[in-house]
């Protein structure tokens, strides 16, 4: 039986997914759209559907990511992907918007949406989610763009809280309206003694393996403690405040201390 209990990795992914837009709704008209690129590929998978039968969704689409040490992650989920693996040989080696690009480019109906007045650029510089913030609105504004008063961000469900509040920060101290759309948030069941993914309607092969995800919950919350180790105002700076709220903290404790040494963490 797993030490880890499954009501605690819940309670903490849906913490740190920060669902403002729920996956079955579908956003309101906003000035920019931000795709932070990760390895799971799903949540711009949902953008881009969204965007082909709504075109007129947003203003500006920005795909936001550099090369770090998470984009072999990507190369590896684009090879292993049964739509995407013919663009492999293209995207190796490049910037992680681009290869969001290539994929939305190749697979989707870009031209639809753009020519419906959407802009796309491409964010190539950034490898964290502080540089995510910066760098964008630098991109933003190097193109003419004004200043959004709202935005979407779409982030890995596990960094979405931490996202957005490198966001906030960036654009401090009048931020515009922000979102979060990580459009899953991934949970976790007990089966047959294992932890296994829990999303009904929803296929979980191009998610994390389950000792990574619990990597990276477990190094996500330090990161958003307001205290010296952590990155908010007390610590590195790199975010601002988080509330984490007590049961959170509770449910934290006691996973952490089921997880024991084994997990990779981010």
């Amino acid at each position: 039986m797993s030490p880890i209990n499954p009501d605690d990795v819940n309670r903490i992914a849906e913490f740190l997914a920060h669902e403002q837009i729920p996956a079955n709704q579908p956003p309101a008209k906003t000035d920019c759209i931000v795709i932070c690129v990760c390895a799971v590929l799903d949540p711009a998978e949902a953008v881009f559907r969204h965007l082909e039968r709504n075109p007129h969704l947003t203003n500006t689409l920005v795909f936001c990511g550099g090369i770090g040490h998470s984009t072999p992650h990507l190369y590896e989920a684009v090879a292993k992907h049964p739509k995407y693996a013919h663009l492999a040989p293209e995207i190796h080696g490049q910037a992680e918007a681009y290869v969001l690009y290539t994929i939305f480019r190749a697979c989707f109906d870009a031209a639809h949406i753009q020519r419906a007045g959407c802009t796309v650029l491409l964010e190539d510089k950034s490898t964290n989610c502080g540089k995510n913030a910066t760098e964008t609105r630098a991109l933003l504004a190097r193109n003419g763009i004004p200043e959004p008063s709202s935005m979407i961000i779409v982030q890995d469900p596990t960094m979405a809280r931490r996202t957005i509040a490198s966001f906030e920060k960036a654009y401090a101290p009048t931020p515009p309206e922000m979102l979060s759309w990580p459009t899953i948030v991934p949970r976790v069941k007990l089966q047959g003694g294992e932890l296994v993914y829990d999303v009904p309607g929803f296929m979980t092969d191009g998610l994390w393996s389950m000792p990574r995800f619990l990597g990276l919950l477990l190094g996500e919350i330090p990161r958003l403690r307001d205290e010296e180790a952590g990155y908010g105002p007390r610590g590195k700076g790199f975010i601002g405040h988080v509330d984490i709220p007590a049961e959170v903290e509770r449910a934290f404790r006691t996973f952490e201390g089921g997880a024991g040494e084994g997990l990779a963490k981010r």
